[in-house]
């Protein structure tokens, strides 16, 4: 199922695709020779160009040596996945398609086209559009901050449950945080079979990390305000 919206303010999909580029630790690389998985070996511009750092032994460099004028055609993938312990990790991926020039010190990729793969579908991303768009302000801790959520304020969530309407909540068994940014918090509605996310809007965008506190507290009073039973999710019995 996908994300059900409380309110319609999101991201932007080039905010979203900046926001797996500046985070993602890994990404998949694929050119005619084959396919390298990098850990920790790709670094990202303000622009949003990638700089990757393979090992000599990866097939990279043969590809290199292989394709017409040394730039060959390759695939980028990063995959955006969630902090906090649910079924269906990964929030999203991003797909960059372009072409690799090598530098004394580091490959140069120039991408060609983006598309953002998330709850909402396929969505291409101008180029111009996703060079000239910062991350959200949010990205760089959101990990942080749904941990400590999830792991420190169990009750917390338990009490954003009242924002969500009845109807969803059937057959719930677990709440859980899946995402932050800057116009809302989104959680994980786990049934035994299946799932689907609620997202929660700020009553105001957040502009930085020091803001999130009052929009998380002002939630939660709204909740408190609600004269509806709060859900206390049981885990299904282990099989």
């Amino acid at each position: 199922m996908g994300v059900r919206h409380v309110s319609t303010t999101m991201p932007t999909a080039a905010a979203r695709a900046r926001s797996v580029l500046a985070t993602a630790w890994s990404c998949a690389v694929t050119t005619e020779i084959g396919r390298d998985d990098l850990v920790g070996a790709h670094t990202v511009s303000e622009r949003g160009t990638v700089l990757l750092h393979p090992p000599e032994d990866s097939a990279l460099a043969a590809a290199l040596i292989c394709a017409p004028r040394g730039e060959p055609s390759t695939l980028l993938e990063f995959a955006d996945v969630a902090p906090v312990p649910i079924r269906d990790r990964v929030r999203s991926r991003l797909w960059l398609s372009g072409t690799l020039t090598a530098t004394r010190d580091h490959l140069v990729f120039e991408p060609a086209c983006a598309v953002l793969h998330d709850a909402g579908g396929r969505t291409g991303i101008d180029l111009e559009e996703f060079a000239l768009t910062d991350p959200d302000p949010l990205a760089q801790a959101e990990s942080r901050l749904l941990t400590h959520l999830a792991d420190a304020h169990p009750e917390a969530v338990e009490q954003l449950t009242r924002l969500i309407s009845a109807d969803s909540l059937t057959g719930v068994v677990a709440v859980k945080p899946l995402a932050i940014d800057r116009h809302g918090l989104t959680l994980r509605l786990e049934r035994i079979s299946s799932q689907a996310d609620v997202r929660l809007q700020f009553h105001e965008p957040v502009d930085d990390l020091g803001q999130v506190t009052e929009r998380m507290h002002a939630l939660l009073t709204k909740a408190r305000l609600l004269r509806r039973p709060v859900l206390r999710p049981t885990a299904p019995p282990e099989s």
